[in-house]
């Protein structure tokens, strides 16, 4: 068997950061970045302040912070975070939780059911299950009988939430939340806030594939991003994107999978089959005003597959772009109307 997975843990694919332009960086790109190590994966942030405005000199110091905290709220790879915590705790009875995990669970319950049960966030005990999990990767492929029993643990529904004061309830003590689906997203909006709060105006942050960006770049350009082609092994451009004020996140099968006797298994696992996604469908990117919803989103129409996916992306009106493996070789692009506003033209010149 052979196998390949990403170095980090997540269910959005990496989503290639990178600014085009028709000409180099000149002396007078003020663009300040800041980079470092968090969930897993690593962040990226590019800011441009005004002229005469200067970034707090502690700002890394709070970004780092702040990333922390999330993380030991919401990682499923820390034993003592507020969620395993959560997912340790046999009770059924209401178990208090912070605000921001109430928050969140809330918000991945709402995407749940709008998907149609494509995106779940209990579907945890099946990532596992599949070694995609914080367990130890497994060698094999699992049987009808383990993909049964670990259904029987899913079911966004089994789940229960409490505003006041904030508390989760779950319906059977064996339930699993795993919110690696939203948690790099929630983190790109919440380091959106941190920049906007220091009274920057143009950035673009990301979190491996979650990226927001508003205002323009160093150049005065409007910040381009990158989609990759769906090709494990490579990186090569797609499709360019300009995104405004907007957030997108793409999530696909060629980055984080096993392959067994000729086989192809992926990360992104169907709450409803209890199997990785088939291949015909490679990666799907979803534009958002929120990266929390970008990410969850996302996941949920790969997951849903290369049809159904389409149909929910068209029925809620959201901004897609589908890259589905052409039988005879390569690639087709699908788009829903709202995403052809985002489509940039060719670059002229690579800048960073």
């Amino acid at each position: 068997m052979k196998r390949r997975s990403i170095a980090f843990y997540s269910t959005a694919l990496l989503l290639a950061v990178l600014t085009f332009a028709a000409c180099k960086p000149t002396p007078s790109d003020l663009t300040v970045r800041f980079t470092g190590a968090t969930m897993g994966t690593s962040y990226d942030l590019k800011l441009v302040p005004a002229p005469n405005q200067t970034v707090p000199a502690d700002f890394q110091s709070q970004v780092e912070a702040l990333l922390a905290r999330i993380n030991k709220t919401l990682s499923t790879y820390d034993p003592d975070s507020e969620l395993s915590r959560f997912n340790r705790n046999s009770s059924t009875d209401w178990i208090a939780v912070s605000p921001e995990l109430q928050q969140i669970v809330a918000e991945g319950l709402r995407i749940s059911a709008l998907s149609s049960e494509a995106f779940d966030i209990t579907v945890g005990p099946l990532v596992n299950l599949w070694g995609f999990g914080p367990a130890p990767r497994r060698d094999q492929v699992p049987s009808d009988a383990e993909i049964a029993q670990a259904q029987e643990r899913v079911g966004y529904w089994q789940l229960s939430i409490r505003e006041q004061p904030p508390a989760l309830k779950k319906e059977r003590p064996d339930l699993y939340v795993d919110l690696s689906a939203i948690a790099k997203g929630y983190g790109v909006d919440q380091l959106a806030a941190l920049v906007e709060a220091a009274g920057i105006g143009n950035y673009l942050v990301s979190i491996a594939g979650e990226i927001r960006a508003q205002g323009h770049n160093g150049q005065g350009q409007p910040w381009t991003i990158a989609i990759e082609k769906p090709v494990a092994g490579q990186r090569a451009v797609e499709r360019l994107i300009q995104l405004g004020d907007h957030s997108v996140s793409t999530s696909g099968d060629y980055r984080n999978f096993f392959e067994q006797d000729g086989q192809r298994y992926s990360h992104i696992i169907n709450p409803r089959t209890g199997r990785p996604v088939p291949q015909t469908l490679a990666s799907v990117t979803v534009v958002t005003d929120r990266s929390m919803i970008a990410d969850a989103t996302a996941t949920a129409l790969m997951a849903a597959g290369a049809e159904f996916g389409f149909q929910l992306a068209t029925d809620h009106r959201l901004a897609a772009f589908f890259i589905t493996v052409d039988p005879k070789g390569g690639f087709q692009e699908r788009y829903t109307p709202e995403f052809e506003r985002y489509l940039a033209p060719a670059p002229t010149q690579k800048s960073d």
